[in-house]
């Protein structure tokens, strides 16, 4: 029982706000149990292989559209349904997609992780929507949305003349790590504020030390006179 409530991927949700991966899941996943013909036009497949699609197919439904399409039994029949009833989320996040994908800039992010994470949200749905972002395309986005400050870092990336975006990624978080480490050292103690030679460090211990007993002692002679003054005053001594 526990592999027939498993799901391969995340069931299409009753409002279609995440169809066009469910889409790409799907696909992917009938292919590899070869039963993709099952939703092509004009297809000749088995009735087996039909069933067995769209045991597949209502697995990965909300529970809403499970029995929204309950007597549907053609998976060619439920597919054509559900693109005629979602597909049309592409002319609301296509224009979104390109819209962020325009205005993204390096330098309004922390760090490189970040940045990172948004490209990738945007770029896979521009492809889902049938626009695919090159790799020189993402890599002169990043060069040309570093922060002003970073022209001379800017300039290095680019004479390096990296040909692949995950190149680029990988030599600026090694960068990210070591400005971050170089931080840590200049907080631990800040500039101006070298410490002392070993010597010195030697020599300053002694002398506190020195002058510890220095004062102890004198504490302690005090202490004693004036403990041998009491005893003078006492009655009957002379």
């Amino acid at each position: 029982m526990s592999n027939l409530s498993k799901l391969e991927f995340v069931a299409l949700d009753i409002s279609g706000k995440n169809y066009l991966s469910w889409v790409l899941d799907a696909e992917i996943h009938l292919a590899a149990k070869g039963l993709d013909a099952t939703i092509t036009q004009g297809n000749e497949s088995s009735s087996q292989d039909k069933v067995k699609a769209m045991i597949f197919l209502r697995h990965h439904l909300d529970e809403g559209l499970k029995i929204e399409y309950l007597t549907l039994k053609d998976p060619l029949e439920l597919w054509t349904d559900l693109k005629g009833r979602y597909d049309h989320l592409k002319a609301i996040v296509l224009p979104r997609a390109r819209y962020e994908w325009m205005h993204l800039r390096v330098q309004d992010f922390k760090t490189v992780i970040e940045y990172n994470s948004v490209v990738f949200r945007i770029t896979a749905q521009l492809k889902l929507c049938g626009e695919t972002i090159k790799d020189e395309d993402i890599l002169e986005k990043k060069l040309t949305t570093f922060h002003a400050s970073n022209v001379i870092l800017q300039q290095q990336h680019r004479e390096k003349n990296f040909q692949k975006y995950f190149e680029l990624i990988s030599c600026l978080l090694v960068a990210e790590q070591h400005n971050a480490l170089l931080m840590k050292n200049h907080e631990v103690r800040p500039t101006g504020a070298a410490p002392l030679p070993e010597a010195n460090v030697v020599e300053a211990r002694d002398q506190s030390e020195k002058g510890n007993k220095s004062g102890a002692s004198s504490s302690n002679a005090r202490a004693e006179s004036h403990m041998t003054l009491k005893d003078d005053d006492k009655p009957g001594t002379s």
